[in-house]
C-alpha cells in the first residue's frame, strides 16, 4: 500500500487528526495533532487494512522553538511503512505514551525522555534509561550545556 492510500484511509477515518503530509517523497509523512497520538497509533494498529504490529522506533528532535516526536511504523504483514511526526511545544514537551498500544513504545519513549526530556503523560515507568538518575539536563537539547564535571571526573576533552 502506498503513502497516499495510507493517509487517505486515516484521514477518511480521523480527519482531524492529520495536520499535513508529505507523500511525495522518498520518506513519506504525516504530521500528526499531538493530541490525537493516540488514536491514531491504535487505528494503525488495528485497521484490518493497515495492520501497523510493529513500531521501529520513536525518537526525538529539537527544532529549537519546538519538539518533533517521530514515530516509524511497519506493517509486517502487508509490508508497508508509515512515519508520524507531532509537533510539541518546547516550554511544555509532552505528548500521550503509546506504550499501551506499542509495548516496545516504552524504551524508546524513556531514551527520548532522557535525551532531550520530552515528557511521555501515562507511560508506565518513565524515569532515565541511558544517563544516572542525579544527571541534570537533557544532552540532547540544541541549549543544553554539559556540566564541567560529574562527581569530580572531569568533562574537558583530553
Amino acid at each position: 500500500m502506498e503513502a497516499k492510500d495510507i493517509c487517505e484511509i486515516l484521514m477518511r477515518h480521523l480527519p482531524d487528526a492529520v495536520r499535513e503530509f508529505c507523500i511525495d517523497t522518498a520518506d513519506p509523512y504525516l504530521v500528526i495533532e499531538p493530541t490525537c497520538i493516540s488514536d491514531v497509533a491504535a487505528f494503525l494498529k488495528n485497521h484490518p487494512d493497515l495492520q501497523f504490529d510493529m513500531l521501529q522506533l520513536i525518537t526525538g528532535v529539537d527544532r529549537c522553538q519546538s519538539f518533533e516526536v517521530v514515530y516509524h511504523l511497519t506493517s509486517l504483514r502487508f509490508g508497508h511503512s508509515v512515519t508520524l511526526k507531532a509537533m510539541i511545544l518546547h516550554d511544555r514537551p509532552r505528548i500521550a505514551s503509546i506504550a499501551d498500544i506499542y509495548p516496545a513504545a516504552d524504551w524508546h519513549e524513556r531514551e527520548t525522555y532522557d535525551l532531550l526530556g520530552i515528557v511521555f503523560a501515562g507511560h508506565p515507568d518513565l524515569r532515565r534509561i541511558l544517563l544516572p538518575d542525579d544527571w541534570e539536563g537533557h544532552p540532547l537539547r540544541k541549549d543544553y550545556v554539559a556540566p564541567e564535571s560529574y562527581h569530580g571526573i572531569s568533562n574537558a576533552p583530553q
